[in-house]
């Protein structure tokens, strides 16, 4: 699809019919407990490798509760980043277009423009009836993420809209929010380093003695969705990133009990006051980095309205342990980020491609780097330590690898790890750096940042595999035998690695014609005394 026809569904649920067009969609129709069977069941097709163009969106369409209660609006999960594909849908792109057009948007943000009537506000719930089952926050089948530790149903996939009270500029952040009551939420918003956006915004309504006006949409069009996991400039407006990423203005309305203008067309849309004085235990909730968190003093949200559309879908993310929702959320848009950062604002030579490591360890942690063959090692470390320094939470470990390495795959870097980084000369491990996205248990001393250059840096002899049209035939006759499906891992052929000769080529050729005895006849010729075993030929026949 071309930028030029390239057309973002403007709302989620014109999204969800997309998703179903293109086969990316399954409707769950039997009844789910939302409490303890929805997110476990999204979850399996994490946990059960499935690769990424086997995942699908889930669409609940029969939610029940653990207390039998039954809802009439069905749930959506994976539907905005189970796959790079999905993501992709969402943006009305090819996958290889993702990175280019987030450039682009932040580059040249489009502002939004405001109605005065909303799908957003079909139903208002205030007042009184927002203290009820029926009409406060548990009239909304909002799902238990990680059943046998989360304290509550948690809404997960969120845009929280707050506004700076100095400056006015908006922020749209994607932060947890637990269900405390039918008019209460816990809310977390990051305060380590360099904070959350909202959370700047809460301290300035702090020092003002005011409580902070906050809006939650729950679900709207995935372009506007995607901004609030991304890590924008603070004084950056996501909602004119966001009309960038759509190629047109995102409707806004103005809130109905708070002064907040949130998108148009969103499914669900919760307004309230944030205390800015006391704070109230949230938590434990499975986090994104892949370990519970415990107990916080965190903001507490007393909800003043619930507006929706008459017909709305809830939307909820598959996070906790990666890889998930959540991390592909991220890594489909930071690693191009990171390689214009490295390509066109560091001018590192030779950078192909960035690899934010997904399994477990949740792509903020571990990123690899691929280099051309032949690179300069003064331009590899500029890219290990460019890498390693543009966000605070990202690039503890960073690995440089030559582009032979196939860096998805773990198992590759480890080889190159073993057998093209000297750790007396190729590692290098600076101190202080932000302890970052984790857990809060353990040791609090400073953290530091480990750097290794695992490029080839000197011809080295082949992959001792098969070569490629030797492997390929032997596919072909795999798979005409109808045996198990394969599913090749780079490096699955044999390939040059610089250390090789012609003569060398002519033996190999020769064998797999049948001409061995020709090579034999050759090497006899070639016949020496006067030296031990396993002396290097090329050490005598320097000639």
């Amino acid at each position: 699809m071309s930028n030029s026809k390239r057309k973002a569904p403007s709302d989620l649920q014109e999204h969800l019919d997309r998703l179903q067009q293109l086969g990316l969609l399954t409707r769950i129709e039997v009844p789910i407990n939302k409490d303890s069977e929805l997110h476990p069941l999204a979850r399996w097709q994490f946990q059960g490798g499935l690769p990424d163009e086997q995942r699908r969106g889930f669409l609940f369409t029969d939610v029940r509760g653990a207390r039998g209660e039954s809802y009439d609006i069905p749930v959506a999960v994976g539907v905005l980043a189970a796959s790079p594909a999905i993501y992709a849908a969402g943006l009305g792109v090819d996958e290889s277009e993702i990175g280019d057009l987030w450039i682009r948007a932040m580059a040249n943000p489009v502002e939004p423009v405001m109605v005065d009537e909303a799908p957003c506000q079909e139903v208002l719930i205030t007042g009184d009836a927002l203290k009820t089952p029926e009409g406060g926050l548990g009239s909304l089948p909002v799902p238990v993420s990680t059943p046998g530790f989360d304290s509550a149903p948690y809404f997960t996939a969120t845009l929280c809209v707050t506004r700076d009270p100095e400056s006015g500029i908006r922020n749209l952040g994607t932060y947890r929010a637990a269900l405390k009551a039918d008019d209460r939420l816990g809310v977390r918003m990051a305060s380590r380093l360099s904070g959350a956006g909202g959370y700047l915004h809460w301290l300035k309504y702090q020092k003002r003695g005011e409580p902070m006006p906050c809006a939650i949409v729950i679900g709207c069009a995935p372009a506007v969705m995607f901004t609030g996991p991304q890590k924008l400039p603070i004084d950056q407006d996501e909602l004119g990133v966001a009309g960038g990423l759509l190629g047109e203005p995102v409707r806004v309305v103005k809130c109905k009990t708070i002064d907040l203008e949130v998108p148009a067309d969103a499914e669900i849309v919760i307004e309230g006051l944030i205390d800015t004085e006391l704070l109230e235990p949230e938590g434990p909730f499975g986090e994104s980095h892949g370990h519970v968190a415990l107990e916080d003093f965190n903001m507490s949200m007393r909800v003043t309205a619930i507006t929706r559309k008459r017909k709305p879908v809830l939307l909820s993310i598959v996070s906790q342990v990666t890889p998930s929702e959540s991390s592909v959320l991220k890594r489909v848009a930071y690693e191009p980020l990171f390689l214009n950062h490295l390509k066109s604002v560091l001018n590192v030579k030779g950078i192909r491609r960035v690899v934010m490591h997904e399994p477990l360890t949740n792509i903020r942690k571990v990123i690899f780097l691929e280099f051309e063959r032949g690179t300069p090692q003064s331009e590899v470390w500029r890219g290990l330590q460019g890498a390693a320094t543009l966000q605070a939470q990202c690039g503890k470990i960073v690995i440089a690898v030559s582009d032979d390495i196939d860096s998805r795959n773990a198992d590759a870097v480890f080889w190159s790890l073993a057998y093209r980084a000297n750790m007396i000369d190729d590692v290098h491990v600076t101190p202080y750096r932000s302890g970052g996205h984790g857990p809060k248990s353990g040791s609090k001393s400073a953290e530091g940042t480990l750097l290794i250059d695992a490029t080839l840096k000197a011809p080295m002899p082949p992959l001792a595999l098969p070569a490629e049209p030797y492997m390929a035939r032997a596919r072909e006759i795999w798979e005409g035998l109808q045996l198990p499906r394969l599913n090749p891992q780079p490096p699955w052929h044999g390939y040059s690695l610089g250390d090789w000769s012609d003569l060398w080529t002519r033996f190999a050729d020769a064998a797999t014609a049948g001409d061995w005895r020709a090579n034999g006849e050759h090497t006899f010729r070639r016949r020496k005394g006067g030296m031990k075993p396993e002396t290097p030929v090329r050490d005598i026949e320097k000639n």
